[in-house]
């Protein structure tokens, strides 16, 4: 099953869990905010991104509002405690099927892919 990993108020992740409901997808939504993911999943879904930089949004308002010295987290430890701290600070939603693939992010064309319809 698709576990789709997002916000409860996010219009994004909502687009994204109607779309998968009518394509007739199976899937799970976590709210991260709700549930906290471990710090070993967000390093992998980083690893998987392409980097910590890339699984986060720093184009958001809690981003731009963090003090500069947390903008730049210097180890794998700061980015995990930054992530734990501000879940929203993810880039969303988080895509993972059951073979392990993470994506992030939705579009029409981009799930019709991931997804072979």
């Amino acid at each position: 099953m698709t576990t789709l990993y997002g916000l409860k108020n996010c219009d994004t992740c909502s687009k994204a869990r109607k779309w998968l409901d009518r394509f007739g997808v199976a899937h799970a939504f976590v709210d991260y905010r709700d549930e906290p993911q471990s710090p070993d999943t967000l390093a992998g879904w980083a690893q998987q991104a392409g980097g910590w930089d890339a699984l986060v949004n720093k184009s958001s308002t809690t981003w731009r509002n963090l003090p500069p010295n947390r903008k730049a987290p210097g180890s794998e430890p700061e980015w995990k405690l930054l992530l734990r701290e501000h879940p929203q600070l993810i880039r969303r939603p988080v895509v993972v099927t059951d073979d392990g693939v993470v994506t992030q992010g939705f579009s029409d064309n981009g799930f019709k892919k991931r997804f072979g319809i």
